[in-house]
């Protein structure tokens, strides 16, 4: 072995005063050395036939649940018939969960409060899918898709399953695809969907076109919250649910939920033979929330029993029928080729004030007509 040589700045009069020492390295090939001209492949997934997805998601297979979540999600054109015939393949699995809405103002603890309670239902045998919408920025598209992370419990817990979605711009809070991915966690099983949507607000109809029961969450305080949310969000539930009912807070809470009870009272009901009250609960201890399962079974108990509760589901598909019409007609209209081409100068005619909008308008549709009509020549 070579003596030890010591770094050049070392005093020679007393190396062995230094514990540091060079030590030669190891040589590599030319070959080696080289820098790599290889690129990056993006590795492209392989897509699984339909019959495996159907037959996965009905066993209760997550991994299969994501990839046919993932697949009716997607925008590619090529993945539509897929979706569709997976969708139509576990369509008699489906119908079979309670599908609860919930929605509330900012900091009203939405997040917390669906741990606590879809760890209570995980807990008493209940399998629980949670569907988290988060909003799409409105400049780049993108989400932050935070919910698994702010709700780690109940992420971990084998009986439940979260899958955040992008809003992408679409209104009442809600995912575009919310209903499709709501029919595969009915065929894997679940039978609690918990839908929570990115906010607040006077499109929030969506929701409720598409769940059984549609709870709104609200902090303590009726008076200018309820100003904000004006008199449209109230008609529209069957519950409010006053959360952080604990601590030095609890008086309030009671004081908030007898003001929103009284509010309710004087509204028409959001469902037939349902009158809505408010509610208390803490989604840090826990308390009232075993009560406010109850009164859930109380609710779906009612409409099963007075017909409600199917009538509303056949009028939904038919909503979810039209709103797929409007969606399909807006996607024709602005991937035709004749419209995309005219578009641009529509455009500067009504900017320029050479054109009124409706006459833009109307010149559009018209050329989109027209080329129905040399399709059919």
């Amino acid at each position: 072995m070579s003596e030890d040589k010591k770094p050049e700045w070392v005093d020679l009069n007393n190396k062995e005063g230094f514990a540091s020492s060079l030590k030669p390295g190891v040589e590599l090939a030319a070959s080696q050395n080289k820098p790599s001209k290889s690129k990056f492949v993006k590795k492209h997934n392989v897509n699984i036939p339909v019959h495996e997805l159907k037959e996965g998601i009905i066993n209760g297979d997550r991994a299969k649940l994501a990839k046919g979540i993932t697949l009716v999600e997607s925008n590619a054109s090529h993945h539509l018939d897929h979706a569709q015939e997976l969708l139509q393949a576990i369509l008699p699995h489906t119908g079979n969960s309670m599908r609860i809405g919930i929605s509330g103002v900012p900091g009203a603890g939405k997040s917390t409060f669906i741990e606590t309670f879809g760890t209570y239902l995980c807990d008493r045998g209940h399998k629980v899918a949670v569907l988290a919408v988060d909003p799409s920025s409105s400049v780049n598209g993108g989400s932050i898709l935070g919910d698994k992370t702010r709700m780690e419990e109940l992420a971990r817990n084998p009986h439940a399953f979260i899958r955040p979605s992008p809003s992408e711009g679409t209104l009442g809070g809600v995912h575009r695809k919310t209903r499709e991915t709501m029919l595969l966690c009915e065929a894997a099983g679940f039978d609690v969907i918990l839908i929570e949507t990115v906010g607040v607000g006077q499109s929030e109809a969506i929701v409720r076109s598409m769940v059984d029961f549609f709870m709104l969450l609200v902090l303590t305080g009726a008076g200018d919250e309820l100003q904000g949310m004006k008199k449209g969000i109230l008609e529209l539930v069957d519950g409010i649910v006053v959360n952080k009912a604990d601590g030095e807070n609890l008086p309030l809470a009671i004081r908030t939920k007898s003001e929103y009870s009284r509010i309710l009272h004087f509204l028409q009901p959001a469902t037939k033979g349902w009158e809505g009250k408010a509610y208390t609960c803490s989604a840090i201890t826990g308390k009232g929330i075993p009560e406010l399962w109850d009164v859930l079974n109380e609710f779906s108990q009612m409409t099963k029993e007075s017909g409600v509760f199917q009538e509303r589901r056949r009028m939904q598909s038919r909503e979810w029928l039209y709103s797929l019409i409007d969606h399909q007609l807006k996607t024709m209209f602005y991937k035709n080729e004749t419209v995309k081409s005219l578009l641009p100068m529509l455009e500067n005619q009504v900017m320029s004030g050479n054109k009124t909008v409706t006459a833009a308008v109307k010149q559009a549709f018209q050329s989109f007509a027209e080329t129905f009509k040399a399709n059919e020549k």
